[in-house]
């Protein structure tokens, strides 16, 4: 328990020095990670919500990937669907999953789509799978959705009904930082793309191991 202990407190130090002033979203995250669930944040645009979950997949051993909701998203760009090869393939038809065959995903704006798009998403946050064309197919061990909603937008949106929210383990609110840690924001992004020119492959840490996250989980 020591080691994964650890190597989880490394993973929130290394998320801190990225998301300045939003000590409690990193901690959330990492306690929905922990907890095997699923996120839902919302806040203004600019609060660090992507960058969050980013931050979370970089210094982490994950697949990343980004669904952004549009009204006009359809269940299969999520899921995936069944590619046809031809007469004369060996198998006429193939599955190619999609995004949310990932590690952790994020959900941009997940009530800009409607319900029948935010279904394909509820299946696989609760039963970690998708049925695509009567087949069932599983998702990877460590999966982990976080959805973000803009709250100050109503108008054409579809919000998740109060009893699909069963899907969450948690939802809260981002507001903004303080003075000093949007001063201190400003300076972080500003010396990041510097920074990342002169940074070697040699000089990047190693992410932790998603095995950390699966040792914790049997000690909780």
């Amino acid at each position: 328990m020591t080691d994964s202990r650890q190597a989880i407190n490394d993973l929130k130090e290394r998320m801190g020095r990225s998301i300045i002033g939003q000590k409690e979203v990193v901690e959330r995250l990492l306690l929905t990670l922990l907890c095997d669930g699923n996120v839902l944040v919302e806040g203004l645009p600019g609060l660090a919500k992507t960058r969050a979950v980013k931050s979370l997949a970089r210094n982490l051993e994950s697949e990343f990937s980004r669904i952004q909701f549009t009204p006009d998203l359809l269940p299969s760009d999520i899921t995936g669907s069944e590619m046809y090869l031809g007469e004369d393939a060996k198998e006429r038809f193939i599955f190619q999953p999609g995004p949310v065959f990932a590690n952790i995903v994020l959900a941009d704006e997940v009530n800009r789509a409607p319900a029948k798009v935010q279904a394909a998403l509820l299946e696989a946050m609760e039963e970690r799978q998708v049925t695509v064309a009567g087949k069932t197919h599983k998702l990877m061990p460590m999966f982990m959705v976080m959805a973000t909603q803009n709250p100050i937008e109503q108008e054409g949106t579809y919000p998740l009904p109060e009893a699909q929210m069963d899907r969450v383990l948690m939802h809260f609110l981002i507001t903004y930082p303080d003075d000093d840690s949007e001063k201190s924001v400003i300076r972080l992004v500003r010396g990041e793309s510097n920074a990342d020119e002169s940074t070697s492959d040699a000089d990047k840490v190693s992410p932790i191991a998603q095995s950390a996250v699966f040792e914790a989980r049997n000690e909780i």
